[in-house]
């Protein structure tokens, strides 16, 4: 993560734009991006709001030079117009601040404003996890409930992505399922098997997939290797593509609250990346998305 936001803070002219920005983990992780120098803000919430709050417990943002405060009566316009300063290419970040994601989505997706481009939207989170050499990437935890083959397709090329702009050129792609074996009777281990035939072909391209395999063994050199699995990048995943929104919710929260796990997520597939973090993240795991959201918007 370090290394991330060393990327994220040697970027310039990035601005993220607010919606509902008047939360104390909020402007926490905008503060301490402005202390990094990664990036401007704009800030969209009831001014009396933002600014007693501000004034309170960050005083020296009140009148920086990198933060811009605008009035807004209520969520909806705040989602409305922090969108819209994106379309407008005022901001090339959207961020998620105190608000209902079902508000800010509805904005994302409005056909005259939004910033949809035709592509699938999927969330793709970064876990830095005690004990692993590398950044694990999974996907979707978020955004789709149960893709089918083609969804998956767009949903791989989206964290292919994102691992890209992170510096990883060839990422290792596992699709998850509970075997390794293609199972007629399990959905799951088809759609892994026609992936992989997918990428052999060209038709998914820059990444390796291999799959369908187990957990264990997708991160598991170790683990891998005693039941026989012998393939080239047997064990060294970098991307895990969970087969449902419940598995993906179950691996992202059981990574931060068993394994401790520091995270930073974004939802791509729109025109700009948004951090779409949960009101209860903390300002570190915040943080960290921005940083991915701007690597990610570089790519």
């Amino acid at each position: 993560m370090d290394d991330l936001i060393k990327q994220a803070s040697s970027s310039e002219d990035n601005v993220v734009s607010v919606a509902c920005a008047a939360d104390m983990e909020v402007l926490e992780a905008v503060n301490m991006a402005i202390e990094l120098d990664m990036a401007s803000f704009r800030l969209y919430d009831d001014e009396h709001k933002l600014k007693e709050m501000i004034i309170t417990n960050f005083p020296h943002l009140l009148n920086h030079p990198k933060i811009f405060r605008h009035h807004v009566k209520n969520q909806q316009q705040a989602a409305i117009s922090a969108v819209k300063s994106v379309r407008l290419n005022e901001a090339n970040v959207l961020m998620k601040g105190h608000i209902p994601t079902a508000v800010i989505l509805k904005a994302v997706l409005h056909p005259d404003y939004g910033l949809r481009t035709g592509s699938v939207l999927s969330h793709v989170a970064a876990f830095e996890v005690n004990g692993m050499d590398r950044l694990i990437f999974v996907t979707d935890a978020a955004m789709n409930i149960s893709p089918d083959l083609e969804q998956k397709v767009k949903i791989i090329q989206n964290a292919v992505m994102v691992a890209h702009a992170v510096g990883i050129l060839n990422p290792k792609v596992a699709p998850l399922a509970a075997i390794e074996t293609v199972n007629p009777v399990m959905q799951t281990t088809l759609d892994a098997a026609a992936l992989v035939v997918m990428n052999t072909r060209g038709q998914i391209t820059g990444c390796v997939i291999d799959g369908p395999v187990a957990l264990d063994n997708a991160i598991s050199v170790e683990a891998a290797h005693s039941k026989g699995l012998k393939g080239q990048y047997a064990g060294q995943a970098d991307i895990l593509l969970v087969p449902n929104v419940e598995a993906g919710n179950i691996l992202y929260k059981s990574l931060i609250y068993f394994a401790k796990a520091k995270v930073g997520a974004v939802i791509v597939g729109a025109k700009a990346p948004i951090v779409l973090t949960s009101r209860s993240d903390s300002a570190e795991s915040k943080l960290n998305s921005i940083a991915l959201a701007i690597c990610t918007s570089q790519e």
